[in-house]
């Protein structure tokens, strides 16, 4: 009886795995193929970080209802094809695709808002990954840019790995460090920042540190950062031996046209996340990137050295 039992049980698992097959593979041939979406990635054949971005394509092919189909082509191969040839290639890895009406109708508010752009053959994708290669910007070598928000969390822990780097003796001898600040100008609406006005006050702060007191100015960020949020600056800068009424005596005028210039050069190096590094003017980072350069390892917030993620920035 038992045995009879089993074998009932058997031929119901059996009968029911089959049905289950049958309406599985019923329901594949409903769905039908996703359309594949012809991209064209043209790279730095000099710099990994003009490389593409893995990730990038798929999920806009998805985003798109397809599957990507990717042709990775350098710089010098895109200039054989007359299709490619007279496009902007400032920045690359430069993402195109092979445009069709269907494509080109789901993506039509993009193109009006400027975030993509066309010509007959393809909609182009400008500056579409955080790292990347300016190719035709003029090196600058061992020299390594920090563009920061001054009250940015990720922003702060770029500038705390220098000062301790500093206090360590790690910094390359040869190495030249700028920091930058990442902030947009309007002349109608003045000066904007991801933390508020409290953020673009503390970037001008800054900036005339750094120019009236250049030797204390990692000093003044040492402690300041230990409390990056306060309204206490005028403390930070007197434990780092900061007069703030000269500072702020030159806020409103200097100091607000230096913040002015920074907001330009920022846009001009595109430079949009904080913390961004820019390593010999050509090469746009983040701290992974950075990291991987010999004499910045402190950059990398993996204390065990492995290939963990690395943190998002502002």
């Amino acid at each position: 009886m038992k045995k009879l039992v089993l074998l009932m049980a058997v031929c119901l698992m059996a009968t029911s795995a089959f049905a289950a097959a049958k309406t599985t593979a019923k329901k594949a041939k409903k769905e039908p193929a996703k359309p594949k979406i012809e991209f064209v990635v043209v790279e730095s054949a000099e710099y990994d970080a003009g490389k593409q971005d893995p990730q990038l394509a798929p999920s806009l092919a998805a985003f798109l209802g397809g599957e990507a189909e990717v042709t990775a082509l350098t710089y010098e191969q895109a200039q054989q094809d007359p299709k490619l040839a007279n496009l902007d290639y400032s920045f690359l890895p430069l993402y195109l695709i092979k445009k069709t009406s269907d494509i080109r109708t789901k993506l039509e508010q993009q193109i009006a808002a400027g975030y993509v752009q066309e010509n007959d053959d393809y909609l182009i994708f400008p500056h579409m990954t955080l790292s990347g290669v300016y190719r035709e910007k003029e090196a600058r070598p061992n020299t390594l840019e920090i563009f920061v928000m001054s009250q940015c969390p990720f922003g702060v822990m770029a500038e705390n790995k220098i000062i301790e780097a500093q206090k360590e003796g790690k910094i390359p001898e040869t190495a030249t460090l700028e920091l930058h600040y990442v902030v947009s100008y309007n002349p109608q609406t003045g000066f904007q920042s991801l933390h508020g006005s409290a953020e673009w006050e503390e970037n001008i702060r800054q900036l005339l540190i750094a120019k009236y007191y250049p030797k204390k100015f990692w000093k003044y960020l040492e402690i300041r950062n230990k409390d990056y949020r306060s309204s206490r600056w005028d403390k930070a800068m007197e434990e780092a031996g900061i007069n703030p009424k000269k500072i702020m005596k030159k806020f409103d005028t200097e100091g607000v046209e230096l913040l002015k210039q920074e907001a330009a050069y920022a846009t001009e190096m595109g430079a949009n996340a904080s913390p961004t590094f820019i390593w010999e003017g050509k090469e746009v980072l983040d701290f992974g990137g950075i990291s991987k350069k010999a004499g910045f390892e402190f950059f990398n917030l993996n204390r065990r050295g492995a290939a963990a993620e690395q943190p998002a920035s502002c």
